[in-house]
């Protein structure tokens, strides 16, 4: 099993490749750089694992949404080629017209052919191959749920995100619902919508045939926002089952975003 610490000392040996995406871990007084660098050093460490369960003749396929300049994408594309005899493909999609065309400057300067990247969004993009892994890195509010939506319909075999901002459903929780006592105040209110909003995330993809782990990507220290869901596609049957999604979203009245994603569709 692969350690942070020797992927971020892989990483940093490059400072060629660091610069091409602009990740200045080594200037003074960025911290913003350094926070972004931990964060993807620990995504890729999870991205590893993955990967190791895979055929090493197979064509691994990556969707990464809302993806910025996309360090996450770079990061893992390089990490891989140096670990690991696969084909890989990248895509990248954001709706941001001035990143995306950043993101193909870069990949045109380091040469990575196997790179792609969209404008659009997320739930509308449309890939030419099927998608084996999708990826987020803080896409903000909803960004997470249209991420996780389209890794469902497309059916992929993981879904790995590490969401931001939870502000949808906050609220929500004022009145009626079972533990108002604790929501009537505002820190305990904001703190509780993070959980409930990963729990409606967690539970819905569960109802739709993965199974679910939760992890930190990286120490609290470098952000609170440090949970990482990944879901695994269970192989067998594709029926919904969203019993348990149900009974959380209608005991605290969330109308969670997820399900409009999924309008047309039995969900069961």
């Amino acid at each position: 099993m692969e350690d942070k610490e020797a992927i971020a000392k892989e990483l940093r040996s490059s400072k060629e490749f660091l610069n091409a995406i602009a990740l200045n871990i080594e200037q003074a007084g960025d911290d913003r750089d350094v926070k972004k660098f931990n964060e993807v050093v620990g995504f890729c460490e999870q991205i590893i694992q993955i990967i190791q369960t895979y055929q090493i003749d197979k064509e691994v396929v990556f969707l990464e949404c809302s993806c910025g300049k996309s360090y996450l994408s770079f990061a893992i594309n390089y990490i891989l080629s140096k670990r690991f005899s696969i084909n890989t493909i990248f895509y990248g999609v954001d709706i941001n017209q001035i990143l995306i065309k950043k993101c193909n400057q870069t990949k045109d300067n380091l040469g990575y052919q196997n790179m792609h990247f969209i404008n659009d969004r997320i739930i509308n993009v449309q890939i030419e191959k099927p998608v084996d892994i999708v990826i987020a890195l803080h896409a903000c509010d909803i960004a997470t749920d249209e991420a996780i939506a389209k890794g469902i319909k497309l059916g992929a075999k993981y879904i790995a995100v590490v969401p931001c901002c939870q502000n949808q459903i906050r609220n929500r929780l004022k009145i009626g619902h079972p533990l108002v006592n604790i929501t009537d105040f505002g820190l305990l209110r904001y703190r509780f919508a993070d959980i409930l909003t990963e729990a409606l995330r967690a539970q819905f993809l569960t109802g739709a045939g993965y199974y679910v782990k939760f992890t930190e990507v990286t120490s609290p220290k470098f952000t609170p926002k440090n949970l990482m869901i990944i879901a695994r596609r269970k192989k067998g049957s594709k029926k919904y089952n969203m019993d348990k999604y149900k009974n959380l979203d209608e005991m605290f009245h969330t109308e969670f975003i997820l399900q409009d994603y999924f309008s047309g569709y039995e969900l069961r």
